[in-house]
């Protein structure tokens, strides 16, 4: 199967400006996320999605890989959908912009599950304690007992009625796997009622019968959304070095 990688680089952002173009210890945000994940040798292409010059400029600048989208879209599947039309490929990955720490062993073990023809989505989640899970920011899922999606929420999911009564709580790590012919279409469906509820395009997956396969990863991805976090990104990058 061939797979390629597309990352999704939206220049603006409300909680943090620009955060994609941000100096990340020699390098953007954008030029680590796309070089991470070159680096693990999984993809025939990876590409780098954007709606602006300066994203694509500091791309093109280490030899990267670019599209330009031609319009505005509301999500990150709607940008790289345009993309992956005209690209030769089997599995899309979409690889999140913000995210500059990709990890080989993760990826890997997504792209696995499709040798299962049956698999057309497959997505991440990362065990969190119990506290961790009543932030509404840390989406949770839930799955049946061979690891598919039954529903994510920002709210704690499953409710323990019985206190005391032992339970894992898996948060979602926003990286998506696609056949391609599912991303094509999916991106054309109407927003669902639960999509539109909890703001979780995830879940218009769900509600038109579509199973996504959950792979379960022990790496934390570092997200930049705040300049805190980017804080902490230069902490850990040092911390690696």
């Amino acid at each position: 199967m061939k797979s390629i990688a597309l990352i999704p680089a939206r220049y603006a952002s409300t909680r943090f400006p620009a955060k994609l173009i941000q100096d990340l210890c020699g390098l953007s945000v954008i030029q680590r996320t796309y070089e991470s994940t070159v680096d693990t040798d999984l993809f025939e292409k990876v590409i780098v999605v954007t709606d602006h010059e300066l994203i694509a400029a500091q791309i093109k600048e280490i030899g990267g890989d670019v599209f330009m989208s031609t319009k505005e879209y509301e999500s990150g599947s709607d940008r790289i959908a345009e993309a992956a039309m005209i690209e030769d490929a089997d599995i899309v990955v979409n690889v999140q912009g913000d995210e500059p720490f990709q990890d080989k062993k993760s990826l890997e073990d997504l792209l696995k599950v499709f040798e299962n023809p049956e698999v057309r989505v497959a997505s991440m989640m990362f065990p969190i304690t119990a506290e961790e899970a009543q932030n509404p920011n840390a989406v949770k899922v839930v799955t049946d007992t061979i690891g598919n999606a039954l529903y994510f929420s920002r709210s704690p999911i499953p409710y323990v009625r019985d206190l005391g009564t032992p339970v894992q709580y898996w948060k979602h790590v926003g990286i998506y796997a696609y056949r391609k012919d599912l991303l094509l279409a999916f991106t054309q469906w109407p927003k669902a009622d639960l999509e539109q509820t909890e703001m979780l395009e995830q879940l218009r997956l769900l509600e038109n019968g579509v199973t996504i396969r959950m792979v379960k990863t022990t790496h934390q991805a570092v997200a930049i959304d705040t300049k805190e976090d980017l804080d902490k990104a230069i902490a850990y990058f040092n911390k690696q070095a």
